[in-house]
């Protein structure tokens, strides 16, 4: 297929994805009309596959791929890479393990294995399955040379020339031992990290609430941890993320709330609660839901050695005022744009190189 009906189809895609995201309107029995009215009830009944997903966090995420599946913006991207990673010699099948920790996740290795002129096989998490497919089919709408070229799957991924899996770290090892034949990439657990230096104004403090809170914090990209300067007063914290407070509303998350909180108190472990997240100076990136690892440093030059050191485990480090490369700005942490690649693997050369 020929790139310029790559682009347009997937700039097609986004434009219907923004007309939803901003509810305008299409003529009544078009097939524009269909597919939003599809899509809408699709949104609406995610969270009955998956209690995660609620209403809210699916619009998010709809409306984040339709962002950047502008045209302008898809030629950029293309445009920092040779044709020949683009337009295959011989074209391959690519197979995808997708997670399904949070809505579409799967999105972009979809976009990537397609936009290299390959043909996808992806086999979606069963928490995760019908959003990509709708997609997809209006994708093949806009249009239909795709047909051939894409492949969802419920069983064991077959006649494929390489893999994308992702993971936690226990299935990245099953993943390694299965797909170890193939080309591959596999992906395992990642965690996002927020350096604070004390600089940061309240309303930049509420918003990195969105970088901590939205998906219920289930994402690689969520922030997980943070690093403080000594001395810093928490309670600044505690103060900015008020306005997240009804998150403790939904039930799995005050279940998970409930419990940590709970082992807490019955190992008597320092910790701070203030009804809906709970703090814990703890040196580890990873942690559980409804609670928030802290981690005081003295030195940024020092920091920096520790983040390297530790960079295998960190998807993105988040911070307005701490110099350090690819750093993400406060409040952008779930907006990736395509050269955000995942574990900063880059999908397209990967695709290109089989």
């Amino acid at each position: 297929m020929e790139l310029e009906k790559r682009i347009r189809a997937f700039s097609q895609l986004g434009s219907l994805l923004q007309d939803y995201s901003e509810k305008k309107y299409h003529p009544d029995n078009s097939w524009e009309a269909d597919f939003i009215l599809k899509l809408d009830e699709t949104v609406k009944n995610s969270k009955n596959k998956n209690a995660w997903f609620i209403e809210e966090n699916v619009r998010y995420a709809v409306n984040a791929i339709a962002i950047n599946l502008k045209e302008d913006k898809i030629r950029q991207w293309v445009n920092n890479y040779p044709l020949s990673c683009l337009n295959p010699g011989e074209i391959k099948t690519i197979g995808v393990v997708m997670a399904g920790n949070i809505p579409l996740v799967g999105f972009y290795d979809f976009f990537y294995v397609l936009m290299s002129g390959n043909k996808v096989n992806a086999k979606l998490s069963s928490q995760n399955e019908i959003l990509l497919p709708l997609l997809s089919a209006a994708l093949v709408y806009s249009e239909p040379s795709f047909v051939d070229c894409i492949k969802f799957t419920d069983s064991q991924l077959k006649d494929i020339d390489a893999i994308i899996a992702t993971g936690s770290d226990n299935t990245a090892r099953y993943f390694k031992y299965y797909f170890d034949k193939y080309p591959n990439i596999i992906r395992k657990n990642r965690n996002s990290v927020a350096v604070l230096t004390g600089e940061e104004t309240i309303e930049e403090l509420k918003i990195l609430g969105d970088d901590i809170f939205l998906y219920f914090g289930l994402g690689c990209r969520n922030v997980s941890k943070l690093y403080i300067p000594e001395k810093y007063d928490l309670a600044n914290i505690f103060n900015a993320i008020e306005d997240k407070k009804e998150i403790i509303n939904h039930h799995k998350y005050l279940n998970n709330y409930e419990y940590n909180k709970a082992i807490y108190l019955i190992n008597q472990t320092s910790h701070l609660d203030n009804g809906f997240i709970l703090l814990k100076e703890d040196t580890t990136l990873h942690s559980p839901v409804a609670t928030l690892y802290y981690e005081y440093y003295v030195n940024k030059e020092e920091l920096k050695l520790k983040l390297l050191e530790t960079e295998e485990k960190i998807q993105c480090v988040v911070s307005n005022y701490f110099n350090k490369e690819n750093s993400v700005k406060i409040g952008n942490t779930q907006l990736p744009g395509f050269n955000d690649y995942a574990d900063e693997i880059d999908v397209l050369k990967f695709a290109s190189s089989i």
